[in-house]
């Protein structure tokens, strides 16, 4: 059986069962539950599959282990924000209440279930390109490997930052001025966690354009549109989250005028407001 395939019966699935779950409970957050999961499952699913076929499967072990570090990592993030215990993303909610019940229901199954259910296997498939092209792992490999590596531990900071900061402001009572995080990473991104876990998937889609260039192909090709649409998702997910933000938070506009969207940059112009 061809591993794609199979990856797309395993995609089929865990739509089906985020949709209904969704019916079920009344809440959408089921794919986020899935998110770091399910593509650590498609990339072994072709690592295996180039095991069993006695390919050269170095290339896309190393994938698969680097996207379980990434899946483990960011199932412990959304483990201890209580993430697996009934608790549904506040973006959903305020969409629902913008929406009449039958809009948000056609949004839940087209975007929430759907687009997202197709995006997790899109991101995943440089490793079908690999599969396909099994050639000798090379130093370009460890490079984009070794980047990888880097931003998943950029994520990990930024994550550990925010973190740390949403406990502080606990147990200060609920406030802690100016309200969300500005130093550390999120001194030069005002979301430099969003900015490296696109990066992991752009440093991926590397590791799949290297095979298939050593396989006489060239750096472009299909697989791109994983990252792309993942990155277009992220700008839009992140517009929407700081527009409740700057609603919220009467300092937030300033900081926005400080500090990089995403991509960690030098501050400009007037200083953030500090964190307490």
């Amino acid at each position: 059986m061809d591993p794609l395939l199979l990856v797309l019966i395993v995609a089929g699935v865990s739509a089906a069962f985020c949709w209904i779950t969704s019916l079920l409970t009344n809440e959408t957050s089921w794919i986020d539950r899935l998110w770091s999961i399910v593509p650590v499952v498609y990339v072994w699913i072709f690592a295996g599959a180039a095991l069993l076929a006695g390919l050269d499967a170095t290339r896309l072990l190393v994938m698969a282990v680097l996207v379980t570090a990434w899946g483990v990592r960011l199932t412990f993030n959304f483990a201890r924000k209580g993430g697996y215990t009934g608790m549904e993303d506040y973006r959903w909610a305020i969409l629902r209440g913008r929406m009449t019940r039958w809009q948000f229901q056609v949004f839940n199954l087209l975007f929430i279930v759907l687009f997202q259910s197709a995006l997790l296997v899109l991101i995943s498939l440089p490793a079908y390109i690999a599969w396909q092209h099994p050639t000798p792992f090379t130093g370009w490999d460890a490079a984009f490997a070794l980047l990888f590596a880097a931003f998943l531990v950029g994520e990990t900071v930024a994550d550990q930052q925010q973190w740390n900061f949403h406990r502080a402001k606990k147990a200060a009572g609920g406030t802690l001025e100016p309200g969300f995080v500005t130093t550390g990473l999120f001194a030069y991104s005002r979301h430099p966690n969003f900015f490296f876990e696109q990066a992991q998937w752009w440093a991926f889609y590397a590791l799949g354009a290297v095979a298939l260039v050593a396989d006489g192909g060239g750096w472009l090709n299909w697989t791109i549109a994983g990252p792309a649409l993942l990155t277009v998702l992220f700008i839009g997910s992140t517009v929407f989250t700081e527009s409740i933000s700057a609603a919220k938070y009467p300092a937030y506009r300033q900081y926005q005028r400080s500090t990089s969207m995403l991509v960690p940059l030098p501050r400009r112009g007037r200083r953030a407001p500090e964190t307490a």
